[in-house]
């Protein structure tokens, strides 16, 4: 095998055991939550709310499957639905304080386990590898995909 073939092989088994543990991961921070909620409490968190339909196109996902993780956010009140002051038609997702709250404390758990995972790495190392994810996602979205989210 070429040694880019390989390469490239190598970063996809990586990244794809990445996923999966993020996944575990969130599943142990909030076990009710996956981590495509988590993604979504993070994005209508930055965007200070929006409309379920804007999260499934964001994100590329089948307006059911937002459907359904809208509902268990609203079940264990981390958001909470809103008529939009410019169009009383349009409902829009906004967190609760309590999806705030929980919110914060996954990413700084997420943070904390990120700087326990590096800390033996020096800082040319973490530059780099920064410089690299940056730039890998920004192939995603000069590709006109989403990049993957989450906090």
């Amino acid at each position: 095998m070429p040694p880019r073939d390989a390469s490239v092989e190598t970063i996809q088994r990586e990244l794809t055991a990445f996923a999966r543990r993020a996944r575990a991961t969130a599943a142990r921070m909030h076990p009710e939550l996956s981590l495509v909620s988590f993604t979504l409490l993070a994005h209508l968190e930055d965007r200070q709310g929006c409309r379920a339909t804007d999260l499934a196109a964001h994100y590329l996902l089948d307006k059911s499957t937002v459907s359904r993780q809208i509902a268990t956010l609203e079940r264990l009140g981390l958001v909470e639905r809103r008529l939009d002051p410019d169009d009383q038609r349009v409902q829009v997702l906004h967190l609760t304080d309590a999806g705030a709250a929980t919110l914060a404390q996954v990413a700084a758990s997420r943070l904390a386990a990120f700087h326990e995972r590096l800390a033996d790495w020096d800082e040319g190392d973490l530059a780099r590898f920064a410089g690299y994810l940056l730039r890998y996602n920004a192939g995603y979205e000069n590709a006109g995909y989403e990049p993957p989210a989450g906090r």
